[in-house]
């Protein structure tokens, strides 16, 4: 009797699993769950993107630092890494990473708009201009330098700095601010006056000589164009005060100009950049500084609206900067590699609908189609 006792326990334990002996029970009950449904996105009616030129961690490092360790970049709470070489250089130039950021595609440095072929490319600002959505560029560089051309002109060389300017006239572009001036009124490869072109396609057009920015007083029928300098605006620290309430002018137009369907604006903090450029830290430190408070008046306004993802991003580090052993608060200890770009990945920062498919790595191109998705275009 004890023998058989034992045999039909053994029976009933072994029966208690599987005749799959490698099919382990956790998995068979991961097959046979309700799979999970994905997150839906929901949609941007407007997207800001910020692009801190040359700004890598240790620029956002740095800035902080010396900002009492306090950064407006700290209000996002999703953050990823991009990876930044071009289609033919593993260290980008601004003109390859922008035109990443608008088109989608990799193409060679100095590029803008067009592709490995030369052939241009679509860009996020003409889709959603395409789509009846008002569109902005606002920079502390030239108008026409690389990263705001990437997003409106199509040119093999980023040094065609007329022909880009030309290129604002084939567009219907609501607002743009930047430098420039002379690239528009005082032209060497034609006798066109681009001002004038502008203001005969019923744009406001205005120049620092004429009037302060915040001194404007805007017709809600016309786009509006303001050049901020004749050539390269100056560096922060020099006097150039505009960026902040550029920014806050950008966000307000733009929405009235949108009828309700929407904008898509650029904004650069060129100068992070040239900073980079020069080896000075101090120049970085400014530019980096002034760039975030422009980030935390487009967060504020993105905040109250509801309906506005905000990407903070760079196209790619400068000058292998680095903040060194005996750094305090009052006094960093900082170090260069490079007066050129260097390869390492780039930090992206997103806020608001559609945030969340900002986290992670990814290329440098995933940008674009990250926010044509967020859109909905």
């Amino acid at each position: 009797m004890k023998k058989i006792i034992a045999f039909l326990t053994i029976i009933l334990l072994f029966g208690c699993y599987p005749k799959n002996e490698t099919h382990e029970p956790v998995v068979k009950w991961a097959s046979t769950a309700t799979p999970t449904k994905p997150n839906r996105v929901h949609k941007a009616k407007n997207v800001i993107l910020m692009v801190g030129d040359g700004m890598g961690i240790s620029q956002i490092t740095a800035g902080m630092i010396k900002n009492n360790n306090k950064l407006n970049l700290e209000r996002f709470k999703i953050v990823g890494l991009h990876k930044s070489y071009s289609s033919n250089n593993l260290i980008t130039d601004s003109a390859a990473g922008a035109t990443a950021f608008a088109s989608g595609i990799k193409t060679y440095n100095g590029a803008i708009g067009v592709n490995d072929k030369k052939e241009n490319c679509k860009t996020i600002l003409e889709e959603c201009e395409a789509s009846g959505m008002a569109t902005g560029l606002v920079a502390t560089s030239t108008i026409v330098h690389a990263t705001p051309a990437s997003f409106i002109a199509h040119q093999p060389s980023r040094k065609m700095y007329e022909a880009i300017a030309a290129d604002f006239l084939e567009t219907e572009i609501d607002l743009f601010i930047g430098g420039g001036k002379k690239y528009f009124d005082r032209r060497e490869t034609d006798e066109r006056n681009l001002y004038e072109e502008l203001r005969a396609k019923d744009y406001y057009v205005s120049d620092y000589f004429t009037e302060n920015l915040s001194e404007i007083k805007f017709d809600p029928k016309k786009n509006f164009a303001y050049l901020t300098a004749d050539d390269d605006p100056l560096p922060v620290a020099s006097g150039r005060d505009y960026l902040y309430g550029a920014s806050r002018v950008a966000t307000g137009f733009l929405r009235a100009h949108s009828k309700g369907k929407g904008f898509f604006l650029m904004i650069e903090g060129s100068q992070i950049d040239w900073g980079g450029h020069a080896n000075d830290a101090n120049y970085i430190i400014t530019e980096m500084l002034d760039f975030d408070k422009s980030v935390g008046a487009v967060l504020d306004w993105a905040e109250k609206d509801g309906e506005t993802l905000v990407i903070v991003t760079a196209d790619h580090e400068t000058g292998g900067f680095s903040v060194n052993l005996g750094s305090t608060q009052d006094s960093l200890v900082t170090e260069f590699t490079t007066d050129y770009h260097t390869a390492e990945m780039i930090p992206v920062f997103a806020y608001g609908p559609g945030a969340e498919m900002f986290g992670g790595i990814y290329e440098n191109t995933a940008i674009y189609n990250k926010m044509k998705k967020a859109m909905g275009l």
